[in-house]
């Protein structure tokens, strides 16, 4: 089984990154296997496939949810036979009839070989916090 290669796996996750910072649903989608995992803390429960995340993304843009920017830093690439972890740190700002709101949040995104395709299987979202003085 092959190894991707550390500039393929940042490729895959630039991908998904560029289309969630545009708003741009098919294109963030189209990185994800449909049988995919979602974990996000803003949510009560486990998502158990791409279709109930896409439901999930149809609401919030219908309620006038967009994303304004989103920034990648802290990058971590992890390799092995057929698959990949990238995590990194996320700086989003979104817009919504509330107004504008930004936070920070820890992201892993686990990818595995479809092929030679790199296909995003599982994403788990946590927020970042200040580390409290020792």
């Amino acid at each position: 089984m092959r190894t991707p290669d550390r500039a393929a796996v940042e490729a895959a996750a630039d991908a998904i990154i560029d289309a969630f910072a545009a708003t741009d649903g098919e294109r963030y989608f189209a990185g994800f296997s449909p049988d995919a995992t979602f974990i996000f803390h803003t949510e009560p429960a486990r998502l158990y496939d791409r279709a109930a995340y896409e439901r999930l993304w149809g609401g919030w843009v219908d309620s006038g949810w967009r994303v304004a920017s989103c920034a990648s830093t802290d990058r971590l690439v992890q390799v092995w036979p057929g698959g990949a972890v990238f995590t990194h740190t996320v700086d989003t700002a979104v817009e919504t009839t509330d107004g504008p709101s930004a936070y920070r949040e820890r992201e892993s995104i686990v990818f595995a070989l479809d092929g030679d395709r790199l296909v995003a299987v599982h994403e788990h979202l946590s927020p970042l916090t200040e580390p409290t003085p020792a």
